[in-house]
C-alpha cells in the first residue's frame, strides 16, 4: 500500500528525513513559545479562543470568529464585558457578558466558596440570546470568582488588524 513512499523516504538519506524532523519540531516549538509568550502578556491561560456557539448571532460575534483576550490583575470587570469564564470540571470556557457585578466590601463566609475578602468581585454572566442568567451552568457555584475567569475581549478590533497584518505578508510572499 505505502510502498512507494517507503521507497521515496529511504532515498532521501537519514541526514536528510532529520533535518525534516529537526524543522517540524522547530515550527511546533516556535508556536507553543508564541501561545505562552502572549499568555504571559495577557496574564491569560488562553490569549484566544473561538466563539463555538451563536449566542452573540446578530449583535457582534458569530460561529467561528476569534476573541482575543486580556486578563489584567489590576483591571476590575463591569457589567457588559465580555468575558471567558471556565468552571471547574467543565473541559469548554464559556464566552459571556457580564451581567452584574458584586465588590465584597468586608470580610465573609459565602456558602459554596471560601471566605472572601475586601476588594474581591464576584461576577454573574449572561448570554446575550439566552432569557436567565447562567447561575445553572456554574454547577452549584452563586457567583463566578477571578479564579473562574479566563478573560475578556479587550480590543475586538485587533483581529481585523491581525488579518489585515496576514494579508499583507501573504501579498509579499506572493511576489
Amino acid at each position: 500500500m505505502f510502498t512507494e513512499e517507503l521507497k521515496a523516504f529511504r532515498r532521501l538519506g537519514f541526514r536528510h528525513v532529520l533535518l525534516q524532523v529537526l524543522n517540524f519540531a522547530s515550527v511546533i516549538a516556535s508556536g507553543l513559545m508564541i501561545w505562552k509568550g502572549l499568555g504571559l502578556l495577557t496574564n491569560t491561560e488562553s490569549p484566544i479562543v473561538v466563539v463555538l456557539s451563536y449566542w452573540f448571532h446578530g449583535t457582534r460575534f458569530y460561529r467561528g470568529d476569534l476573541l482575543f483576550l486580556t486578563n489584567p490583575a489590576s483591571e476590575r470587570y463591569h457589567t457588559g464585558d465580555i468575558t471567558v469564564y471556565k468552571i471547574p470540571g467543565a473541559d469548554i470556557p464559556i464566552v459571556h457578558r457580564v451581567l452584574e457585578t458584586h465588590d465584597v466590601s468586608e470580610k465573609v463566609k459565602i456558602p459554596g466558596l471560601v471566605t472572601k475578602y475586601p476588594g474581591d468581585q464576584l461576577l454573574l454572566t449572561k448570554g446575550d440570546n439566552n432569557y436567565v442568567d447562567d447561575i445553572e451552568l456554574y454547577q452549584g457555584l452563586d457567583w463566578l470568582e477571578r479564579k473562574h475567569i479566563v478573560g475578556k475581549n479587550d480590543f475586538p478590533q485587533l483581529k481585523y488588524a491581525l488579518l489585515g497584518i496576514l494579508g499583507l505578508l501573504a501579498l509579499i510572499q506572493r511576489e
